[in-house]
């Protein structure tokens, strides 16, 4: 049908094409077809956003048969030796004989045996479909013209929206060196189009690498620029970027690009903290928008509300099949039984439990969200935090929630210092502790402070003591030590997202740790400290 209506449009333009081409010049013809494709692709593209949106509603309105197909779906696709329900899809049948699985116990080398490498088409199925079609067009409809013709552009190999788009994406995508995987060269493409509305990356982490790269070769990158070398030599556009550059980090992306509005990146585990870097330093005074939460099984939520400052994601009824672990004090009973989402009450907090065809286990993902409200009859959330990055020398159970907060409270107590980024390891990974009573060892990436000082060290354990009364106590008898506090210099953690990344079983998109569990990770970090 699609095909259909591209041929009937194309010979209902037909005489104008004819027409035209007597008429203007082969420049002004060019510019006028590529308007003309452009709209056509939009139009393609809302028209199967409009039919998806009707798919949406009726999945969400039936969510209880929307799980039951979800689950057969995975279960059919996943039906081998290991499967013992096969013949069944009840979902009590399902629950009872697989137990629920937390890959975060595991070592590191079972799961680099079970996950699927990565690829460049993230993840396929309906969900993520959805997530990048009515993503586009509700995007454009909170910040209009930014997918107009040359007002985008992806500065990493990785794409925010979770699917490719066939013929329309082509058209209507930014202007990119075919096939690169260079993040360097998309960032010099962005860098010649001073009218850029949107910028778009992978994630929010690859986002932080790229501008503090740009520091970096910010010179390098200038006289590229000025030479040509992919393209019309463009001296003044040079000059703009040296200027912008000598201002420093604040505001940055806003001097280079004036009419930019918003940044499109994929949220996973582990972004939160370069989104907050990124908005009070490069990206100043932007919009972040992220079409999709997503897991390494797949798309578990949909963003349809680009203008929310802090994201909201609808939880999809299809593929890959969700449950929800209902939390109690950031810990579950391993038996306690999990609800579907017609079950979730707003303002409780549970953990996902997802099941996709690539491994039939009910795996327990470790993050939680917060129900703020309902689509239909599906649960709206909002992503919380991981209960699989704890710190627990003594038992005292350190969550990425309180720990976050606590490392948030102590550095805004650091003179101009801002977080980019923080690692954490137990001490007993790097065997640190010489005698001394365990305790944690915190490495962090500032911008605005080049020492630390014994006094700011400090204040962090005592930020943790006051958000944790065990900690507390345990920290007055002796029986863990202070915290250890490290500066790394620029590119550490850059350097460790490169590690995890080169990893064979290594997932799109990259959850990145706040707590690491192997001694080559943390010794990574620890050979980067400059304080």
């Amino acid at each position: 049908m699609l095909l259909w209506l591209l041929l009937l449009l194309m010979l209902l333009l037909l005489p104008t094409f004819t027409l035209l081409r007597q008429q203007i010049s082969l420049e002004a013809r060019l510019l006028w077809l590529a308007n003309l494709r452009h709209r056509v692709a939009w139009r393609v593209l809302c028209w199967a956003a409009a039919w998806q949106q009707r798919r949406l509603e009726q999945t969400t309105l039936c969510v209880e048969e929307s799980q039951q197909q979800a689950l057969t779906w995975c279960l059919q696709r996943a039906w081998g030796p290991r499967c013992s329900s096969k013949g069944s899809t009840d979902m009590n049948t399902f629950r009872n004989r697989l137990p629920l699985t937390n890959p975060s116990q595991a070592p590191e080398e079972e799961n680099e045996v079970h996950l699927p490498p990565p690829t460049s088409n993230q993840y396929s199925g309906e969900a993520s479909v959805q997530a990048t079609l009515l993503g586009l067009v509700a995007l454009n409809k909170a910040y209009p013209e930014v997918l107009a013709p040359g007002g985008t552009a992806c500065v990493t190999p990785t794409s925010p929206w979770p699917s490719p788009l066939p013929w329309p994406g082509s058209v209507l995508s930014w202007a990119r060196p075919p096939g690169t995987k260079d993040t360097e060269a998309l960032l010099l493409v962005a860098l010649r189009s001073p009218g850029l509305r949107a910028l778009e990356a992978g994630t929010a982490v690859e986002l932080l690498d790229v501008f503090s790269g740009l520091e970096v070769k910010g010179e390098e990158l200038a006289e590229a620029i000025a030479a040509g070398n992919t393209g019309e030599p463009l001296p003044k556009r040079a000059a703009e970027l040296r200027e912008a550059l000598k201002q420093g980090s604040r505001g940055l992306a806003l001097r280079l690009w004036p009419q930019l509005r918003v940044v499109v990146t994929l949220d996973a585990g582990g972004q939160a903290e370069a989104v907050a870097a990124l908005g009070a330093l490069w990206c100043q005074g932007l919009a972040f928008f992220s079409p999709a939460y997503a897991a390494s099984g797949g798309v578990v939520g949909l963003n349809l509300w680009p203008e929310q400052p802090h994201g909201l994601y609808l939880l999809h009824p299809g593929a890959p099949f969700i449950e929800l672990l209902p939390i109690k004090e950031e810990t579950q009973e391993e038996t306690a039984p999990t609800f579907l989402l017609t079950e979730a009450q707003r303002g409780e907090e549970y953990e996902l439990v997802l099941t996709d065809h690539v491994r039939l286990t009910r795996c327990r993902l470790g993050d939680v969200v917060q129900v703020v409200g309902a689509y239909n009859k599906c649960p709206v959330v909002r992503f919380m935090y991981r209960l699989d990055q704890t710190l627990s020398v003594r038992g005292e159970m350190t969550g990425e929630k309180m720990f976050s907060e606590a490392l948030a409270q102590a550095v805004g107590q650091w003179p101009g210092a801002k977080l980019l980024d923080h690692g954490c390891v137990e001490s007993s990974i790097l065997d640190s502790s010489d005698g001394s009573a365990p305790h944690y060892e915190v490495f962090v990436e500032l911008r605005g402070l080049r020492n630390l000082s014994e006094g700011n060290r400090d204040k962090l354990d005592h930020c943790l003591q006051e958000a944790s009364p065990h900690y507390k106590s345990l920290r007055f008898r002796g029986s863990v030590g202070p915290a250890r506090v490290h500066l790394v210099g620029p590119g550490a953690f850059q350097a460790l997202r490169a590690a995890l990344a080169s990893c064979p079983s290594a997932s799109f998109p990259p959850s990145m740790p706040r707590v690491l569990r192997h001694r080559h990770l943390a010794q990574l970090l620890q050979r980067r400290v400059v304080s």
